[in-house]
């Protein structure tokens, strides 16, 4: 690794497709209470379809093309290797964004908006919205990982996102990342809001309940039920969480020996934790089993689990302070986040709710979520930084 980045590409030896097949057909399953559906966890037999599909009828080959087809580089910075996909615009005046994904994503999420937001005009949109892209893959995680040392938490990968984006020679840009990296996101503007333009957020983490006592009371009475349930909400569905946040070291055997326990562990956010309930659009099973393959290959799914040990201390310190850059929140159905305590960290210029989609906007309502980002950064793309333009609130 240098300072400089370095062409990537995706190249898996035929022997470790090979040796992930035999796996699989050694597969040695639990049992499964009768009836008990997805009460207890992922439904045995929902999953040993999948993985059935994954042994006789996913095309790993035509994935990998399939990323190959987009320009990927890595590089060193702060001693860790970095994986990013970098797609210029056609456009000669866009805009650059560096985008973020969370776990347990990896780059293979944007596949379908990449193209919206590169090059609009070839997609029936306006040449003016276009971005140059930048995609990097969390530290730990897939061809970034795995991580070498401790302390890759939110502020350490911001200020590598940062350096990043100055040794591409991008001096101003745009900000947008799900889950994991709604938080990484507003983070990169703390570090340097005077070269953030905006910050676009959907599957807001850490707005959905209060952190502190004193939060909750804030709150109107509609917000605090709302809070509370959600509360509730997430104490049924936060065991992956506990595990990681706490043990990663633990969990990484399992994950790494077992590639049907790696898919199952996976695949709850994926499917919204009962498919055969839930109201958010279903997420492709390709994509599901890409982003897993990937951990797969790469033997990164226990180092990407170590991001939620370390961004153990920084929430204990408490919510950070607002950057003061203009901040747009995308809540798609299934996501919790209040906008009263969204704005106890952001300065939250614009909130919007839509009815379709969930958590995986990008895989769920890739439409949606470019047309977001688009009508967002339109009132910004001009302004001075750190300031709302027109037609950038609401």
């Amino acid at each position: 690794m240098t300072s400089a980045p370095q062409p990537f590409r995706i190249d898996v030896p035929e022997a470790e497709l090979r040796d992930l097949a035999e796996r699989l057909d050694r597969t040695r399953w639990p049992d499964e209470l009768p009836g008990a559906g997805w009460s207890y966890g992922v439904n045995r037999e929902w999953l040993r379809d999948l993985v059935d599909y994954w042994r006789t009828g996913y095309d790993w080959r035509a994935q990998e093309a399939a990323l190959n087809a987009y320009p990927q580089f890595t590089v060193e910075i702060d001693g860790q290797n970095i994986h990013f996909l970098h797609l210029r615009s056609p456009e000669p005046d866009a805009t650059p964004l560096i985008i973020t994904h969370g776990w347990p994503s990896t780059i293979a999420d944007f596949s379908a908006i990449l193209g919206p937001l590169s090059d609009p005009r070839a997609h029936g949109g306006d040449p003016a919205d276009a971005f140059h892209i930048i995609a990097p893959s969390l530290p730990g995680y897939a061809f970034s990982g795995p991580t070498r040392e401790q302390g890759w938490g939110v502020n350490r990968t911001a200020r590598a996102w940062a350096e990043l984006m100055s040794r591409l020679g991008y001096e101003r840009y745009a900000v947008q990342g799900g889950d994991f990296g709604s938080v990484i996101a507003p983070e990169l503007a703390r570090v340097v809001p005077e070269r953030v333009i905006g910050v676009h957020v959907n599957a807001l983490a850490f707005a959905a309940s209060p952190m502190a006592p004193d939060e909750l009371e804030r709150l109107s009475e509609p917000d605090r039920e709302t809070a509370l349930s959600n509360e509730r909400w997430w104490y049924g569905r936060s065991g992956y969480m506990h595990e990681m946040s706490t043990r990663p070291q633990t969990i990484a055997y399992a994950l790494n020996d077992s590639p049907v326990g790696q898919l199952a562990w996976n695949l709850e956010w994926f499917v919204d934790y009962d498919p055969t309930q839930t109201k958010q659009t279903p997420v492709d099973r390709d994509a599901i089993l890409t982003n897993v393959t990937i951990f797969w290959l790469t033997g990164t799914a226990g180092s990407a689990a170590r991001l939620y040990f370390e961004v153990g201390p920084e929430l204990q310190a408490g919510r950070p302070a607002p950057s003061g850059v203009p901040t747009a929140v995308a809540n798609f159905l299934g996501d919790q986040a209040i906008r009263d305590l969204a704005q106890l960290s952001n300065k939250v210029t614009r909130w919007r709710n839509y009815d379709r989609g969930g958590h995986f906007a990008a895989l769920q309502a890739p439409d949606l979520l470019v047309a977001d980002v688009q009508d967002f950064f339109r009132g910004l793309r001009t302004a001075p930084l750190g300031t709302a333009a027109a037609g950038a609130s609401s």
